[in-house]
């Protein structure tokens, strides 16, 4: 991929610094908005075009609106397998062109999956934008679904799973632990890890494969975005070539969800072959990302426990000495339904679980008491507006905010005007916040274990 100018990363720098120093900056009041323009295909494929001319480079950006909330019981991690599958070649392009096609182009590319959605995307030299959208609607059109290509691909993902999860101390049962808030009966969209597991890896057929793959990859359930140095008129006549002809697909089953809080506080108790010490995970459920109050959380996770002067981290960490590491999290991404606030210690050699516990407690409930001051939260909005800005200093941050300001809060417009849901947060927000949702009979309590050495 092209660099940006020195002009422009040298302005992102001084903007980050200004920002995260907590000095004026008029550069950094806000976002200068990013002007685009959205229309429909017939087939229903939805496209978002942000022309910028600042660097010699565009993203193509598609997002299929199927993640691990679109599953059902005993058929976990088909979206994620689809991630390894649309690479897999299609009628035109074979099996590892697409990479080798965009390497050659002086490019870059990749996929994703998460809970609410699957992306994929190329960001190249602004005169490959042909070869980046006609790569995209190939495998949308007529990606090869085989036997061979679905046992190979379901072999790699197991295997990812033995070395990133199950091989790793802690991973497998965090993810287990932040899955278990959901109430599997009533939201199982949410309440099982994206990845799948290895009883429905193995279960899957090819036509199951096929089945999800009919439902949920077809154009009126895709979001296309185009970013960066090109000219619409270009781009909509390649996109209308490309994507036009491309059938739509039924219309995908709605995802039921109902989740209620405060159901009483749960304790759970796992062991972790893979650990060392033993952890202590704190965790509420708190509502979906457009709720009025998840800018206030986000914030509370940051003061609470990201970086050197979060309060676990001075408290637990360096006061107590009662943990190697101690954190806060808000969400495990974005979700259009409920999601997780979480509290993480992991305990220091010789020290209790029950004293990690008691200190993660004792810290959330001082701000229920008493919240925070007003330097504390300055300085995580700031951290936010300087992350925020650096994003969009690329043409694969703009899409990607893009994609989520449409998915998540349901207009593409909002990528400008999110920021500002954050910036009004009052430290009363932050208290009211935590007393509404960090509260004992809204807990789970999860405590991992290592395993127990005989002699």
């Amino acid at each position: 991929m092209l660099l940006p100018s020195r002009r422009v990363a040298r302005r992102a720098l001084v903007c980050t610094m200004a920002l995260a120093l907590g000095l004026p900056s008029l550069e950094a009041q806000s976002i200068a908005p990013i002007t685009h323009e959205n229309y429909t295909l017939p087939n229903g494929l939805r496209v978002i075009l942000a022309e910028d001319h600042s660097a010699q480079v565009v993203t193509v950006n598609v997002w299929y609106n199927v993640g691990a909330r679109n599953e059902r019981p005993g058929r976990t991690g088909f979206a994620h397998l689809f991630e390894h599958m649309m690479f897999q070649g299609s009628d035109n392009v074979k099996k590892g062109d697409h990479m080798a096609l965009i390497e050659r182009g002086g490019g870059n590319m990749n996929g994703s999956t998460a809970d609410d959605r699957t992306n994929y995307y190329e960001s190249l030299p602004s005169n490959r934008l042909n070869l980046g959208l006609w790569l995209e609607a190939d495998r949308m059109r007529s990606l090869k679904i085989t036997k061979e290509n679905f046992e190979n691909q379901r072999e790699t993902v197991k295997e990812e799973r033995r070395l990133r999860i199950d091989n790793q101390p802690y991973t497998g049962a965090f993810l287990n632990a932040l899955t278990s808030v959901i109430d599997p009966k009533t939201c199982f969209a949410y309440a099982h890890e994206t990845i799948g597991s290895m009883d429905d890896l193995n279960a899957a057929t090819l036509d199951d494969v096929i089945d999800f793959h009919k439902t949920y990859y077809r154009p009126n359930n895709a979001t296309l975005v185009v970013t960066g140095d090109f000219q619409p008129s270009e781009a909509k006549a390649l996109i209308a070539q490309y994507f036009g002809d491309i059938p739509a697909g039924p219309t995908p089953p709605a995802v039921e969800c109902e989740q209620p809080f405060n159901t009483g506080l749960q304790r759970k108790s796992v062991t972790d072959s893979k650990a060392n010490l033993p952890a202590v995970l704190v965790l509420w459920r708190i509502p979906e990302y457009k709720s009025a109050d998840w800018p206030a959380l986000e914030l509370l996770s940051t003061i609470l426990g990201a970086g050197e002067s979060s309060r676990l981290n001075q408290a637990v960490v360096r006061e107590a000495k009662a943990a190697v590491a101690a954190q806060a999290l808000a969400g495990v991404g974005p979700r259009r339904g409920p999601n997780v606030f979480g509290t993480l210690g992991i305990a220091n050699q010789g020290v209790s679980p029950d004293s990690v516990e008691k200190l993660l407690t004792t810290q959330v409930q001082s701000i229920v008491s008493g919240g925070v001051n007003a330097e504390e939260l300055a300085k995580a909005k700031n951290a936010f507006r300087a992350s925020r800005i650096a994003g969009l200093e690329t043409s694969m941050g703009r899409a990607e905010a893009l994609q989520e300001a449409t998915m998540y809060l349901g207009d593409s417009k909002a990528v400008t005007s999110n920021i500002d849901r954050f910036l009004a947060v009052t430290v009363e927000d932050i208290k009211r916040v935590a007393a509404k949702y960090l509260r004992p009979d809204n807990s789970t309590i999860v405590l991992i274990k290592p395993e127990t050495k005989t002699p």
